[in-house]
């Protein structure tokens, strides 16, 4: 790092939002470290999508929210990481609540002194009480995700997410065959579609992004319209799609091509 000697903090995110590259973080965390910085990192797009190893790769502390690949359920409560290292320094920086007091010494009188007594770890860095309806819908989902591991998730995901792109890359030949009767031969798309997600499944999650030669947001419709939800960022015409291990199948992303190469057909 060019620039390490003057830097405090690096933090950057586990997976880009837009591209879906995942990071090296085990490397990064490293290189910060060795220029004495601390190393955060943001998995909003990483949990529940990519193995990671916090700990063994000594990144100091993580936040995430849980509505997205955790499937927790709108406005989803948020996660926080940090290291065990760290669990007893309560110099750090923080906001500082109630909630983070000695659980077993909350209600004691002395508390009304303004004082605290703060827990050691990531509970120490909590305010106040926890939502019970959040913390419902997100029990709900890890015990989805107790009935398997990250790693058998992440071993289909590499499949799955194989297999849409290599269908992708097949949009400017004719229809594929599917499972449904066959179709009157339709005129071929002269739209092209470019993945900008890393090809190498070490250097991504289960998402695919896509910049095409039309509208994304036109497509986006129109696949809604067929009941296939695909998201374009407006501002920069990326259009996302995301095959999930957890409950998605392989005729589902057969099917999620098959009506993308419809729908270009008539753009």
């Amino acid at each position: 790092m060019e620039e390490g000697d003057s830097i405090a903090l690096v933090y950057i995110p586990g997976i880009q939002y837009l591209t879906g590259q995942a990071f090296d973080l085990k490397a990064i965390t490293e290189a910060a470290h060795s220029k004495g910085c601390y190393m955060g990192t943001d998995l909003a797009h990483a949990i529940g999508n990519i193995e990671l190893h916090l700990t063994d790769w000594g990144v100091d502390f993580a936040c995430w929210c849980n509505y997205k690949y955790v499937c927790s359920s709108p406005a989803g409560i948020a996660g926080f990481y940090l290291h065990e290292k760290h669990a007893y320094n309560f110099d750090l920086p923080r906001m500082m609540g109630w909630w983070a007091h000695k659980r077993n010494k909350r209600f004691d009188r002395p508390t009304l002194n303004n004082r605290l007594d703060m827990q050691p770890g990531a509970v120490g860095f909590t305010m106040t009480t926890t939502p019970c309806l959040d913390i419902v819908t997100l029990i709900a989902s890890l015990n989805v995700f107790k009935l398997t591991d990250m790693k058998t998730l992440r071993e289909k995901s590499r499949l799955l997410t194989g297999y849409y792109e290599l269908l992708l890359k097949n949009l400017s030949s004719d229809n594929l065959e599917s499972d449904q009767e066959p179709k009157a031969k339709k005129k071929k798309s002269t739209a092209t579609v470019k993945i900008i997600t890393p090809s190498d499944p070490d250097q991504r999650g289960c998402c695919l992004a896509l910049k095409m030669s039309c509208s994304g947001e036109e497509v986006c419709k129109r696949m809604l319209q067929r009941g296939i939800t695909m998201q374009c960022h407006s501002d920069t015409g990326v259009t996302r799609t995301t095959p999930s291990p957890l409950y998605n199948t392989f005729s589902e992303v057969l099917h999620v091509y098959n009506n993308l190469q419809e729908v270009l057909n008539d753009m």
